[in-house]
């Protein structure tokens, strides 16, 4: 009788690791899950590299800046991820304009983003912008060419906006989708951005990581890329690593490996100008 409590007794304590382990297991199986929720994969994809403008061949001021819009002629620009200029951009009256459809950013086969073709690392970069009435545009800067992959993927925008009559405007944190904003991250302090049909002036300083949006002559964004500020900023954004792994990726590591990158001019759907587009080179 004795030897026979003796077996249930064991079978019972041999039943009952099992069900522990089993547990155990099921709950290392689901923390494992959480980990690669956090940890999502970044995809394949492919930087295109086309042929870069000899920055040498463009007119230099006294003060250093280069001209890359002569006011008449498109050379050394073309569209984001093509070797042509998108028909929607056109040159009126010495300024670059983008002939907007109304539509939003939902762009037309004869739109798309355009960029000065040739990389710059360290630069201070000159625009004069005018927006038509509820326009929205932006400037990237830092921007790599990934295949079917739109321009913000891998590039910071400056936010260029009619604060007074695009909705967008007032989305967002902090007034940080306003006109002069690292869009969706940082807000433009003091906001100073002229109305529709006026001529507003922006100056972009990239120096070794650290950043400068200047509007109308005050500096109005100051950060710094590839530091844990910065990362923490992208995972407070859309561009996640859980909600967008390939964007975090290439907006984490800005600029690739040589740390460079395009000037873009975007379509956003809206009527747009640009002019007195220059840039100095900071070695």
């Amino acid at each position: 009788m004795k030897k026979l409590i003796y077996i249930a007794i064991c079978l019972f304590l041999l039943v009952g690791l099992n069900a522990c382990g089993g547990e155990n297991k099921v709950k290392k199986e689901n923390e494992a899950s959480k980990d690669e929720v956090k940890t999502a994969t970044v995809p394949e994809y492919k930087v295109l590299d086309f042929i870069q403008a000899d920055i040498s061949a463009y007119e230099t001021d006294k003060d250093g800046f280069i001209t890359i819009f002569d006011g008449k002629t498109f050379t050394g620009w073309r569209g984001y991820g093509r070797e042509e200029i998108p028909a929607k951009w056109t040159i009126e009256d010495g300024a670059i304009k983008f002939n907007g459809t109304g539509e939003g950013e939902a762009q037309e086969k004869d739109g798309g983003d355009l960029i000065f073709a040739h990389k710059f690392k360290n630069f201070e970069f000159e625009i004069e912008w005018k927006a038509s009435k509820g326009g929205n545009s932006g400037l990237f800067y830092l921007a790599q060419e990934v295949e079917n992959q739109p321009i913000y993927i891998s590039a910071p925008e400056y936010q260029l906006l009619d604060n007074e009559n695009h909705p967008d405007a007032k989305q967002g944190v902090d007034g940080n989708r306003q006109a002069g904003s690292l869009y969706d991250m940082i807000p433009a302090k003091p906001q100073n951005a002229k109305p529709y049909g006026e001529w507003n002036k922006t100056s972009i300083t990239v120096y070794k990581g650290s950043i400068f949006h200047k509007q109308n002559g005050q500096t109005v964004v100051e950060y710094h890329l590839w530091t844990p500020q910065w990362t923490e900023m992208l995972q407070n954004s859309k561009f996640s690593q859980e909600k967008w792994p390939l964007a975090f990726e290439l907006l984490n590591n800005c600029g690739g490996e040589n740390r460079d990158g395009y000037i873009g001019l975007q379509d956003h759907g809206d009527d747009f100008w640009f002019r007195n587009i220059k840039i100095k080179i900071l070695e």
